[in-house]
């Protein structure tokens, strides 16, 4: 199988999983304890062994070979989801066993998205597509992922009962990382630098921070992606579930999330047919976030439903342009000696970004207004343009020269 086809069914299989998964185990969670306490628990509990994990374990892929780093996460993943309906069959199913294998997990799902992003620089030297092109195919095809993975667990988890929902979510990760042995083992291989030889673990960690924290484009970066995940995740998971149920309009949420899904589908989509290599990146950049923040505004207003849908699809296709630039640049912009460690703090703050910016739009729709919390927000996003826009080292987004 070709290279670049493999990596990119591998990646497919891996979001369609997880996008399978975050819909469906919430539900099994509740038909399963009945609690939604216990759904939140279990949430809770997961969310520190990712965080902690995501981190260190970019030393581990920095370390060893990465085409089995990425094996070995996603078989983690498989397994610890195949064990609950293995558990069902022996004993009865209480929140413990979600907490335990929800943590064990979850130790392979940060790694996992570290260590397949680790194999993108081996995948584009052998790829007929540029970096460009190829980072636009992959953000069009996890978008489709996530337009059709909630609806596909929902609805399986209704017709097929949770069991069979969860040997199927096992079933795609362990598929992910089966298709990821079609991956020559040498594509995999840690690049050695002489002026830069192994050292002890922490020492090793420490550097990963020091290359990330001590690169101003790269802390950019890290601040863009995080304030993106939680300016959309507050409107996601809080200001727009608040708005249309205060509207009596549950229903509406589902149909605005798919169009800022395939909205964020229709502008990868336009990135990989249009953008050229090495052309046009500011331009590409500076529109996509622009044009998120005018869609984000148009949200913000809570004017009325098809308001917000036309704000969310314009958001979707905006972000669907910075996200695949910001890929290419990070692609080319973090050294390849410690690519598992800056990925795995830029893939941990975007994991984490989320619930800070539900936690912070919560706390300002009690203690203001939810119109108060959507302004804040949109504000948010604003002023983060508007630095990324000004900010010396993202002027000049040309390749550099070994590129």
């Amino acid at each position: 199988m070709n290279l670049t086809i493999a990596y990119l069914a591998s990646y497919v299989l891996s979001t369609l999983g997880n996008a399978i998964a975050a819909v469906a185990l919430p539900l099994i969670i509740l038909q399963t304890t009945g609690s939604a306490i216990g759904a939140g628990t279990v949430a809770a509990a997961t969310a520190l062994p990712a965080l902690a994990g995501g981190i260190l374990m970019g030393v581990v892929i920095d370390r060893v070979n990465r085409r089995t780093s990425s094996i070995v996460t996603d078989v983690i993943s498989g397994l610890s989801i195949a064990a609950l309906p293995l558990i069902d069959v022996i004993t009865d199913l209480d929140i413990g066993w979600f907490i335990l294998f929800g943590a064990l997990g979850a130790l392979g799902d940060i790694p996992g998205i570290t260590a397949r992003e680790t194999l993108l620089p081996a995948i584009v030297r052998t790829s007929p597509l540029s970096s460009e092109r190829l980072i636009g195919v992959r953000e069009s095809l996890g978008a489709a992922a996530i337009v059709v993975g909630p609806a596909a667990g929902g609805v399986l988890t209704g017709v097929l009962g949770g069991s069979a929902v969860l040997w199927i979510t096992a079933g795609l990760s362990l598929a992910a990382a089966a298709v990821t042995l079609l991956i020559p083992h040498a594509a995999g291989a840690v690049t050695k630098d002489l002026r830069h030889p192994r050292r002890n673990v922490v020492s090793e960690f420490g550097e990963g921070f020091s290359v990330l924290f001590r690169t101003p484009f790269l802390v950019m970066l890290l601040a863009m992606t995080f304030v993106a995940g939680a300016v959309t995740s507050a409107f996601g998971g809080l200001i727009l579930p608040v708005y249309f149920t205060e509207a009596d309009a549950p229903a509406a949420l589902g149909l605005v999330l798919s169009a800022l899904a395939l909205g964020l589908l229709f502008g990868s989509g336009v990135y990989a047919t249009v953008a050229r290599p090495g052309r046009g990146r500011r331009a590409w950049l500076g529109g996509g976030l622009s044009g998120a923040a005018v869609g984000i505004a148009t949200m913000a207003s809570l004017a009325n439903f098809p308001t917000v849908v036309v704000g969310a699809f314009a958001t979707g296709v905006a972000s669907g342009l910075f996200t695949s630039v910001a890929g290419v640049l990070m692609l080319e912009r973090i050294p390849d000696r410690v690519r598992g460690r800056v990925l795995s703090v830029q893939n941990a703050a975007v994991t984490v970004a989320p619930s800070i910016g539900i936690v912070v739009a919560s706390i300002l729709t009690e203690t203001v207004s939810l119109q108060a919390a959507a302004v804040v927000a949109a504000a948010t996003w604003t002023l983060m343009v508007l630095s990324v826009l000004v900010a010396r080292p993202m002027r000049d987004l040309a390749p550099l020269p070994d590129h």
